[in-house]
């Protein structure tokens, strides 16, 4: 069960980030983040009504803030060091965010197998390759790198603080709703900041009313991306769930392949395969 809704988890992400890197040819970042957040928030807002989540608030709610705060900076950074690029360096090393959740599974005492750490890493081998590295050419900033490390600590503790939000299925729609609420007040700040500093929060045009689904589709798919892995990490060990949903760039770049027709670099196509063995591996282990 663990693998199944784990690699639903990179599937669901891979796919929201392809919609979101789409998009941000034609909005602005964060206005992608809050509108695809604030189209999520009103949907799980119903659901949590509908099934009276609002009888599993509790201490653990705290996990849901706080997880709420950190996606934003963390999305925040990734983008800053994406526009500094190069994106062949950065997009990479949002990879190492899967240590945090890792490091926190072998902090509480789990302890993979033999064939699971050789799965581990091997994945974490292929992620990183399959996101095609740039391995030579224009240099690096260093506050690129270092952007991109506090995005990847921030990916990663959001990974971390779901996990713990909730134990039930109506508590799961209660975390996610209010991490959400969190994601669009934090997200809206940045963006009003941003407007005030002369940065447009719309194309010339005006909102483009046509992207709505895809805007939709993004925010619910970061949301269901979260629920799966929850019950990934509840159900089986952090380490195996946080890796195997790690594989989400791999989706990325063969979402671009399918639907871009951008063609996958040789070392993209051995980090797909590596990425996929290490998965059997992960779920045989």
């Amino acid at each position: 069960m663990t693998a199944f809704f784990a690699l639903a988890t990179s599937l669901l992400w891979g796919l929201a980030d392809f919609g979101g890197g789409v998009l941000t040819r034609r909005l602005p970042a964060l206005t992608v983040v809050v509108v695809s957040q604030g189209i999520a928030a009103a949907v799980l807002g119903a659901i949590v009504v509908a099934t009276g989540g609002w009888s599993e608030a509790g201490h653990r709610l705290l996990f849901a803030f706080a997880a709420g705060l950190a996606g934003p900076v963390a999305l925040i950074c990734f983008y800053k060091a994406l526009a500094m690029g190069p994106m062949g360096v950065v997009s990479p090393l949002g990879t190492l965010s899967v240590a945090v959740p890792v490091g926190v599974g072998l902090f509480l005492g789990e302890r993979p197998g033999l064939t699971q750490a050789a799965g581990i890493a091997v994945a974490v081998t292929g992620v990183i390759l399959a996101g095609g590295p740039q391995l030579r050419g224009a240099p690096v900033q260093r506050r690129a790198i270092v952007l991109t490390l506090i995005a990847a600590l921030g990916f990663g503790t959001v990974f971390a603080l779901i996990a713990e939000a909730s134990t039930s299925v109506t508590g799961l729609f209660l975390a996610l709703f209010v991490q959400r609420l969190v994601n669009v007040a934090v997200g809206g700040a940045a963006l009003y900041v941003s407007v005030k500093r002369g940065a447009p929060a719309l194309p010339t045009t005006g909102f483009p009313w046509s992207s709505l689904p895809a805007l939709a589709f993004i925010g619910l798919a970061d949301v269901a991306a979260n629920g799966t892995y929850s019950v990934a990490a509840q159900h089986g060990p952090v380490t195996v769930a946080a890796v195997l949903a790690s594989l989400y760039p791999v989706v990325t770049a063969l979402a671009a392949r399918g639907f871009l027709s951008e063609r996958l670099r040789t070392l993209q196509a051995t980090g797909a395969g590596l990425a996929l063995l290490g998965t059997l591996l992960l779920a045989t282990g």
